[in-house]
């Protein structure tokens, strides 16, 4: 999903911006943009980067080291990533540097290229192309308190929130459904992670996801959390019976009752104000974190593609875990 609006976007934007790391497909509110042009045979090895001119670093703030750290941070879970800072220019915006960095990869099975952002004067965002992006030795460290503080889904695994795992899904998503596999995997590979859901209905494109997440919401108060993921199972698994209004009831009922619940009960509940608060309370936290598309998989606040292959998930979720000192 894109949101017209969206306030910051997580470092995965600037990471699309360079070389495709991670190849999984999310649900968007609008059309895919046209298919780009092949891109040109891999080079047969690493490329050679120029060095540096001294001309070139001309601005104060930020230094290569906070760059280095920031990159570090987003792409050091892949050993075979390079990148080398080339500029970092003031502009004619007091405050605003622009950063030029090249990046290729050690076996050049990819193409080079470079990227170029604008650091921003707070020391905390850049913006690339028409994205602002958390910045920084930890640029994920906001996100993960405010994950902290808001994802209040049920969750499996542990209830402490040294690693969490949080998924942003909407019920009527078939990429997300693709997710639900490595997200069953994580429960059983991260026993000391606590894996929470996230509602965050697409309506524009998936009118029955508000009502989908909304008997979600009633099942996890009424039933608790095994009751939740059980209804949220069965829903993912008949996902074809949302198409419809009349669908979406009879798939929406059946799973209430394969969870154990009365789905008079609980379609009472999804119809007060209360629940459509909370389903709301999720969608604004994942605007607030600048999430623009599902599913999307928020590791200790990294964000990024919960349907990516499972070993690439992995990989992340170790660095991460690494990158924060927990102990597993």
């Amino acid at each position: 999903m894109i949101r017209p609006f969206v306030r910051f976007a997580s470092v995965v934007a600037l990471v699309a911006l360079s070389l495709p790391l991670i190849q999984a497909s999310a649900q968007t509110q609008v059309p895919a943009a046209p298919a780009a042009m092949p891109a040109a045979p891999a080079p047969a090895a690493a490329p050679v980067f120029p060095k540096p001119d001294p001309k070139n670093f001309t601005a104060k703030a930020p230094t290569k080291e906070t760059i280095d750290s920031f990159l570090k941070a987003s792409w050091g879970y892949d050993d075979s990533r390079i990148w080398q800072v080339q500029a970092i220019l003031k502009t004619p915006v007091d405050g605003i540097s622009k950063v030029v960095v090249l990046v290729g990869d050690k076996a050049g099975k990819e193409k080079g290229g470079a990227l170029e952002f604008f650091a921003l004067p707070d020391g905390k965002h850049v913006i690339t192309g028409d994205q602002i992006v958390a910045f920084g030795a930890n640029p994920f460290a906001d996100f993960r308190a405010q994950l902290q503080q808001q994802a209040n889904g049920p969750f499996r695994g542990s209830p402490s929130k040294d690693l969490e795992l949080v998924e942003f899904a909407d019920f009527q998503c078939p990429h997300c459904k693709e997710a639900q596999a490595n997200m069953d995997k994580l429960v059983v590979d991260y026993p000391k992670a606590r894996i929470v859901f996230e509602s965050d209905p697409l309506v524009s494109i998936h009118p029955e996801s508000m009502i989908a997440a909304s008997y979600g919401v009633c099942v996890a108060s009424l039933g608790g959390t095994t009751a939740f993921f059980q209804f949220a199972a069965t829903v993912f698994e008949g996902q074809d019976g949302l198409a419809t209004a009349d669908g979406a009831t009879l798939t929406l009922n059946s799973a209430v009752t394969k969870a154990g619940l009365d789905p008079v009960k609980v379609g009472a509940c999804a119809a007060t104000p209360q629940t459509k608060a909370t389903v709301d309370a999720s969608v604004k936290l994942a605007g607030d974190l600048g999430i623009n598309q599902v599913p999307i998989l928020a590791i200790n606040g990294r964000q990024v593609p919960a349907n990516a292959p499972y070993e690439t998930l992995k990989k992340i979720i170790d660095y991460q875990i690494k990158m924060d000192g927990i102990t597993q």
